[in-house]
């Protein structure tokens, strides 16, 4: 029993869900500063159904991953949690620990909505998140697996996290919530190509055919520093529109670490710059919105 629930922990990725919980604050601080009260009650509410969602899914790709995470050799960052091939326990484990993580967060989800403490909206957000995250590992789609599993983990986690945490006190969506997102969702693009590097020679064996399995090291740098160009032009473009001065100029304090992990990709297997990166970028623009907010 305790085997099980220590590999059950680990395969729910607490680092990441702590994250993840980083990124729903950033959403909610930029709701802050765009003029929207936040309300503790219902930021608490969206906090536990998305992370209870979010663990679902770990445990889904956990089961999916088992062959490649069984065949690569770990990094902190890359190869799963490595927990369930090193327990013993059976494949489908994982399996269940997902759709009983999926079940309580319907159930937690509905009755935050029942009592009025999860907008429709943020509700449809969080089921898409769902089904998308889901899909990323397993049939019918297994996005990971036909190449656009970067796209789809970015788009989820660097774009549609904030999107939810701005439904969750709106009751809507917007525009300026998809391009205040914009920059960090392009640098955990970067960071998922970097985190895939290390794990492509078993990713390939397994038949699991993500970008960096398919395309050479050259055209993903190239990739990479377009990605993360992109990503700074937008801050330049929607300075004043969209994002405060001090959200644009403060994101330049992390360019530096973006370069280094732009150097370090398919260079060096380990993609620890590439996560400092992501990680020192969105800690930099959450300060960044909280201190417009302050000003405003």
């Amino acid at each position: 029993m305790v085997q099980t629930i220590t590999a059950l922990f680990k395969m729910s990725r607490p680092a990441q869900l702590l994250l993840l919980s980083g990124v729903y604050l950033f959403g909610s601080v930029i709701t802050l500063a765009m003029g929207t009260p936040k309300y503790l009650n219902t930021f608490a509410a969206g906090l536990l159904a998305f992370i209870l969602t979010s663990a679902s899914i770990h445990f889904a790709n956990e089961y999916a991953d088992f062959e490649t995470d069984a065949l690569t050799e770990r990094t902190p960052y890359s190869g799963g949690s490595g927990a369930l091939p090193a327990s013993g326990l059976p494949r489908r484990t994982a399996l269940v620990a997902a759709w009983v993580s999926l079940l309580v967060a319907s159930i937690v989800a509905f009755n935050f909505w029942k009592n009025g403490l999860l907008p429709p909206m943020a509700l449809g957000i969080l089921a898409l998140g769902a089904i998308f995250g889901w899909m990323y590992s397993l049939p019918p789609l297994a996005l990971a697996w036909h190449g656009w599993g970067e796209v789809t983990n970015a788009f989820l986690g660097g774009m549609l996290v904030p999107v939810y945490a701005y439904s969750v006190q709106t009751g809507t969506i917007s525009r300026e919530i998809f391009l205040a997102s914009l920059p960090f969702c392009l640098l955990v693009f970067n960071n998922l190509l970097a985190t895939q590097w290390p794990d492509r020679i078993a990713d390939a064996a397994v038949g699991k055919r993500t970008l960096v399995t398919r395309w050479p090291a050259r055209r993903l740098r190239w990739l990479y520093l377009a990605s993360a160009s992109i990503a700074y032009l937008s801050l330049l473009l929607y300075q004043g529109s969209v994002f405060p001065s001090a959200v644009v100029w403060s994101s330049f304090l992390a360019l530096p670490v973006v370069l280094w992990g732009a150097f370090d990709f398919t260079h060096r297997r380990s993609p620890f710059s590439s996560v400092a990166a992501m990680v020192f970028l969105l800690i930099v623009q959450t300060a960044a919105w909280w201190a417009a907010h302050l000003l405003s």
